[in-house]
């Protein structure tokens, strides 16, 4: 069986800049995906990635495979992790199709939507229900929608549906938004949309699609009209390595500030990680990291 340098599993923001940066020090590496670009492609406007005033997540997304693209990285893809085994100095990867064996390992796989856990929600998934307003937000034009939560995500897919939407609802368990400043005054701004602190959504219905959500107000149930219910609660990791790697109360993977984790030879980066902030910028900057990690790893030890 081929033995590779390097895989990197995830193909995000960290993920690709940590394969940008394999291929400058021209090691034998592959990258493992499900997918490429990552959460960065489901991002609306982006204001806040350094030497771009204004794009949008999916051209940052394209720009990122395209510098990937630039060296002829090989990608594998679409294929999901299962299992990780350490086997003497080396490690295995099982996924749903293939398995490798390499010297290091990058795990850079990100994270995927927070459920809501409420009745409903999986019977409308796709119905109304949606976790990507970058993906699904045209389809509900002209429509009444709710956006679920109140930090960065949730203005984000806010930001986007005041555009097509006649009516806003932002279903926010807290007190008060947690989003940046600049996010929440803009929304606050919008006649159309109407900010629910406090609450939290109890079922959503309907028929063939959502027609509705039922949310608790201060004890008290009211009804909204919607078809639209978008779910923006946060993130959880998108693989569970618990069982061979050190893990947070959330599932993030523990690292050191090397992006070791707790088996020697895997790295890990990016939003998969404990670190503390969740951004495309710090993910590509934890991705580089990884990857210097790795090369003196591989560097310093014998296989």
């Amino acid at each position: 069986m081929k033995v590779y340098d390097l895989i990197i599993l995830g193909a995000g923001p960290a993920g690709i800049t940590a394969a940008v940066y394999a291929a400058r020090k021209r090691i034998d590496f592959l990258i493992v995906t499900l997918d490429i670009g990552g959460q960065a492609a489901w991002s609306g406007d982006i204001e806040n990635y350094t030497g771009y005033q204004f794009i949008t997540g999916p051209e940052l997304a394209l720009k990122f495979q395209e510098h990937m693209n630039a060296f002829g990285i090989k990608v594998n893809m679409p294929q999901a992790a299962k299992r990780l085994n350490k086997k003497g100095s080396l490690i295995e990867i099982i996924t749903d199709k293939e398995t490798y064996t390499t010297k290091a390992l990058i795990i850079a796989t990100g994270k995927r939507p927070r459920p809501l856990n409420v009745p409903g929600e999986k019977e409308f998934k796709n119905k109304g229900v949606t976790y990507c307003a970058t993906c699904d937000g045209p389809l509900f034009k002209n429509k009444p929608v709710a956006i679920i939560g109140g930090g960065n995500s949730a203005l984000d897919a806010a930001l986007q549906m005041i555009k097509i939407s006649p009516k806003v609802y932002i279903i926010d368990i807290a007190p008060e938004l947690s989003a940046d400043p600049v996010m929440v005054g803009t929304v606050t701004q919008s006649p159309q949309v109407e900010i629910l602190s406090n609450a939290k959504v109890k079922s959503i219905y309907g028929d063939a699609f959502v027609r509705g959500i039922e949310i608790e107000v201060a004890g008290t149930l009211r009804s909204l009209a919607v078809e639209g219910v978008f779910v923006e609660i946060g993130l959880i990791p998108n693989y569970d390595f618990s069982d061979i790697l050190q893990t947070n109360a959330t599932g993030e993977i523990i690292i050191d500030g090397q992006n070791r984790t707790s088996i020697e030879g895997i790295f890990a980066a990016g939003d998969v990680t404990d670190v503390v902030e969740k951004q495309i910028i710090i993910a590509c900057g934890e991705g580089s990291k990884a990857c210097l990690a790795a090369v003196k790893y591989l560097s310093t030890h014998r296989f």
